[in-house]
């Protein structure tokens, strides 16, 4: 890892960030805890306490006592139905045999793979086992997403409960088996959903914990851990030195340090083009003067989330070696009222010297955003994706199941909703429009960031940031749905680390 410097204001040093002595609140690095293998061979030669054996709707299972379940009834094939069954295991002895439901094996691909592999999860968890092996079923990307659906199921938070979950150490362990299984697409699968993990831990974090300081701590760690992976952290004095008044103007109003956190991957051998990930990390939402309602504000611990998914997703790229060239910036910052908080109608100028009128304070994301796109720029980065919770019409247009995709190229969208399909984190298309841009032109200054018609909300914001990409292409995911409140099984209702699996991914894809 190297800690550059910065050429004016003060940077943090190495120590500072990797190697501060921990109190309470200073949690360490969140793991998977979960061993991951592969293995060919028959799943019933399995060594682990509990087997899950898969159950598509017309077929029948080749062992006569798991059959005889099916007959009865008490298995089924509907997706997520699981039964429970015993088995001798080598070596003398009973194991269970999980019976999972699949349902048609013409509808069946990796994301139903991820459902079902979470209600199996879950119910080996209620049943106290330590190991679980799948017999993995065919299909390309498979075997990943029953990986996937395992881990991001068997995630909990609970390092604030001063009585801790007793029912037991939890599954330890997870193999695949089967004649054909893909050991690389394993190993990938894991990291990845290992940095979702983290990447909701994150975002569970009480703001009071997880400040911008302590956001850049943990990229810190992350460096440290990685040769090819460098980290720069400009602190206050530096983000004003330059030039970023839009992002200065936010983090004003907060005694809270603001950070910009800047992550560079460059390993050998690094091919395809400079990718840029930008992560809106907002640590606390009050609006600021404009400020929201108390009702569900405590929420806006989330709107860190697209920072908390580049930041891990970084994790995952260095771990897994992918030789690809990426960027990840993240701005990090409270938005609070106070004496010194931008006011509606100040005016201020951003990295790229456009002006902006700030007609409502808590329109702050696409004001951060704007100049670390600027930021991502300067860097050279040929491609960027950003990620944020930054609408909630976005909401009232997708709900919680489509991440709003917004971009000015067919291209390179299409790359990054193909990444985002391939993970289940789905996106759906929104457009942008001149008529859309109209709207964020400014009355006072080259631009406004809240226009007073309350029309296409998310796509006047996609086209507020889209000026500050210097036309490179961009694709900006507005995740404010999907970031909590999934209703998916595998992720529960709580932070999903949604786009740290699509990241990763696109990465992988890019390089090469």
């Amino acid at each position: 890892m190297n800690l550059e410097s910065c050429a004016a204001g003060t940077t943090a040093t190495a120590k500072d960030i990797a190697g501060r002595e921990r109190g309470p609140d200073r949690l360490p690095p969140p793991m998977s805890g979960v061993t991951v293998t592969a293995r060919a061979g028959a799943p019933e030669e399995t060594a682990a306490d509990t087997r899950v054996v898969g159950l598509f709707e017309g077929d029948s299972l080749s062992d006569p006592g798991l059959q005889r379940l099916v007959d009865l009834g008490e298995a089924k094939p509907g997706l997520k139905k699981v039964a429970v069954a015993h088995e001798d295991a080598p070596g003398g002895g009973q194991r269970r045999v999980l019976i999972c439901g699949l349902g048609s094996r013409d509808e069946f691909d990796p994301e139903r793979a991820r459902v079902a592999a979470a209600a199996a999860a879950a119910r080996a968890k209620e049943l106290g086992a330590v190991s679980l092996s799948w017999a993995a079923p065919g299909g390309a990307g498979v075997a990943g997403a029953i990986v996937e659906g395992t881990l991001l199921k068997l995630y909990s938070f609970d390092r604030f409960k001063s009585k801790q979950d007793d029912g037991g150490d939890g599954v330890e362990s997870l193999e695949l088996a089967a004649a054909d299984v893909d050991s690389g697409d394993v190993e990938r699968a894991r990291v990845a959903a290992a940095a979702a993990n983290a990447a909701r831990d994150l975002q569970n974090l009480p703001a009071n914990v997880a400040t911008p300081t302590h956001l850049a701590e943990r990229a810190g760690e992350i460096a440290d851990q990685h040769e090819s992976l460098d980290v720069e952290i400009l602190d206050r004095d530096a983000i004003v030195a330059r030039g970023m008044g839009a992002f200065v103007a936010v983090a004003q109003g907060t005694y809270e340090e603001p950070r910009l956190i800047v992550l560079r991957w460059r390993p050998p051998g690094a091919s395809g083009p400079h990718v840029a990930f930008v992560g809106k990390a907002v640590t606390f939402d009050t609006g600021g003067i404009s400020i929201k309602p108390s009702a569900k504000m405590h929420e806006m611990k989330f709107d860190m989330s697209g920072g908390a998914a580049v930041i891990e997703a970084l994790a995952g790229i260095a771990e897994l070696g992918m030789p690809a060239t990426v960027t990840g910036v993240i701005p990090a910052t409270e938005n609070m009222p106070s004496g010194r908080s931008v006011k509606p109608g100040d005016i201020v100028t951003a990295m790229n010297g456009k002006t902006i009128e700030v007609n409502n304070t808590d329109a702050e994301g696409r004001l951060i955003l704007a100049d670390a796109l600027c930021y991502a720029v300067e860097q050279g980065a040929e491609r960027i994706v950003d990620l944020a919770t930054l609408t909630g019409a976005i909401i009232v247009a997708l709900g919680h199941t489509y991440a709003g995709l917004f971009s000015n190229d067919d291209e390179w969208l299409a790359s990054v909703e193909a990444a985002g399909s391939a993970t289940g984190e789905i996106g759906w298309r929104m457009p942008l429009h001149p008529e859309y841009f109209e709207l964020t032109k400014g009355q006072y200054a080259d631009l406004t960031n809240a226009a007073e018609q309350r029309v296409a909300m998310s796509s006047y914001a996609a086209e507020f940031l889209r000026q500050f990409v210097d036309g490179r292409p961009w694709v900006h995911m507005d995740i404010a749905g999907t970031a909590w409140g999934l209703t998916r099984n595998y992720t529960g209702k709580g932070a999903s680390g949604f786009g740290t699996r699509t990241l990763i991914e696109l990465a992988r894809r890019t390089a090469g």
